[in-house]
């Protein structure tokens, strides 16, 4: 596993979980809102060079060992790491040690979400949901198939895991009208989370820097429309 990164606590990114977050290197999308440049591009800058992991396997385990009793989960995020041929082979080495793995992912590689899932290797998922499919080349920035990313969509929802659809906001990007054709992708869905752009930080596309988010006002009216199509609608 290329390992990107590690967040040694956090209590936010796994519900009522107190957590790790091992972030792996290398994402297939572009998406010009991202905030994680150095995961996404990890040599633009010099910083990390690609493909080289900035951590340990072997240190990172014994860490992992270290904390068991103290920590409840683990989550696993990018990056995108279903694009790691050997992330059952890392997540199965997690779970015996006895921690819940929650996945973050984009839904672009269905076979190996299936596979995870087959394998009982993971105990939450959360899904970015980019834009409505009319627009989602755009707004990551690549050329993909959107069969693949409906078919994830269909799994998660049936798998009968806790689960969570997410998705970062910016005005330029999603317009209101955008709410609703993403909301019918994935109707009746559990959980469902707006995100506030944020604009002060590195981003992959640089451009959008310091570019206006929406208000709370108008996140919650978003929130609003989103709402008619989950059970659970929020506002991060």
């Amino acid at each position: 596993m290329v390992i990107g990164g590690l967040q040694k606590l956090t209590l936010q990114d796994y519900p009522d979980q107190v957590a790790a977050i091992i972030f792996t290197q290398g994402c297939n999308f572009r998406c010009h809102f991202c905030y994680n440049p150095q995961l996404v591009v990890p040599n633009r800058d010099g910083a990390v060079e690609k493909g080289h992991s900035s951590l340990d396997e072997n240190g990172l385990f014994g860490w992992l060992r270290s904390r068991q009793g103290k920590l409840d989960a683990v989550v696993i995020s990018g990056g995108e790491p279903t694009i790691h041929p050997d992330l059952p082979e890392f997540i199965g080495r997690i779970k015996r040690l006895g921690y819940l793995v929650k996945l973050d992912t984009n839904g672009t590689n269905p076979e190996m979400l299936a596979r995870l899932l087959r394998e009982r290797l993971l105990d939450y998922v959360a899904m970015d949901l980019k834009a409505p499919f009319d627009k989602y080349e755009s707004v990551v920035g690549v050329k993909l198939a959107l069969n693949k990313v409906a078919k994830s969509i269909k799994i998660i929802m049936a798998s009968g895991l806790a689960y969570e659809f997410r998705t970062t906001l910016v005005p330029e990007l999603h317009p209101e009208q955008d709410i609703a054709k993403m909301g019918e992708l994935i109707a009746g869905a559990d959980k469902w989370y707006l995100q506030k752009f944020r604009s002060n930080v590195d981003l992959v596309n640089r451009e959008f820097k310091n570019k206006d988010s929406y208000t709370d006002k108008e996140m919650e009216k978003l929130r609003q429309i989103a709402a008619r199509y989950a059970a659970v609608c929020g506002v991060r």
